[in-house]
Parts: structure tokens; sequence; C-alpha cells
């Protein structure tokens, strides 16, 4: 019962324990998940990750909550991105759904270190950039000078008819 460092005799707040077992369990049954639909023996992903097959069992279970560095292994003997694994986990907060990062952390050939670059490269064009996709797209239009020499040809030809 001395979980509190700073009050050694006040027991965890119940809600706090259930909340960290169910995070164990969730991220638990989501890898198992990923090996089954992977076709992936729970041995074969065990000497994959470089952990023990009844350690892997345990957190599959939710007896055990992994940390950020067996995530990582556990991502890559599945083949899948060490960010889904870390947001299922609760060590990352979700990030807004985007075709491009969901292309990128699905991409198998490239590896993890890359797709983080990748990733953050994309994040800060983003912030640079306007918000809004229209935004966007009547910029890209009328700021460019291809965009402009049509448009002029296209009134010059409309007003020669």
């Amino acid at each position: 019962m001395t979980s509190d460092p700073k009050h050694p005799d006040r027991a965890p707040d119940a809600g706090t324990v259930e909340a960290v077992a169910n995070a164990a369990q969730d991220i638990g049954e989501f890898i198992r998940s990923q090996r089954l639909s992977a076709k992936v023996s729970l041995r074969q992903l065990a000497e994959r990750a470089g952990v023990s097959n009844p350690y892997l069992s345990q957190i599959e279970r939710g007896l055990r909550k992994p940390s950020a560095d067996v995530l990582s292994q556990i991502a890559k003997g599945l083949r899948v991105s060490a960010e889904v694994l870390y947001v299922r986990a609760g060590i990352l907060e979700a990030r807004p759904a985007s075709p491009v990062r969901d292309a990128l952390l699905a991409d198998s050939s490239i590896s993890e270190r890359q797709k983080q670059m990748l990733l953050e490269i994309y994040d800060s064009f983003r912030r640079e950039n306007p918000t809004s996709e229209s935004d966007g797209a009547v910029a890209a239009t009328t700021d460019s000078p291809r965009a402009e020499s049509a448009v002029t040809a296209d009134s010059e030809s409309a007003s020669s008819d």
C-alpha cells in the first residue's frame, strides 16, 4: 500500500488503479488483435520483440502494462507504428485523423524513425500554412503566376469574341 512516495500510509485511489488496469487491458487486447490479424504466434512476436513468452502473454491479458520501450519493440514485431501503441496505452494523446499521417504510418517500407521525421516535417508545414483547405487552394490559384496568366488569357479571349 505504499504507492504514493509522499504519503506512504495513503492507499492508492481506486479510480487511478482502475484506470491503469483498464489501460493495460485495452493495450493488451489491441496487441493481441493485431498479432492475430497478422497471423503471428505469441512465441514469434515475443522473439521479434525481444521479450519472454510469459511476459507478452501477461501484457495481452492485461496483467502487465508495458513500458514505452517494450511497446516500441512490439510495434516493430507487429510492423505497426509505435505511435499507435503509445496512443492506445495512454502514453501519447491521439492526433486528429489525416490521410497523409495514416499513409505514412501504414508504410512498411520505411523505418519508425523515418516515419517520425516525416510526420514532424509534415506537422511543421501544416502549422505554417493556412488551416482551411479552401484557403490553401485559393492561395495556390491566385498567387501562382501560371494562374494569373491563365485568368488573363481567358479574359482576353472572352473580350475578343
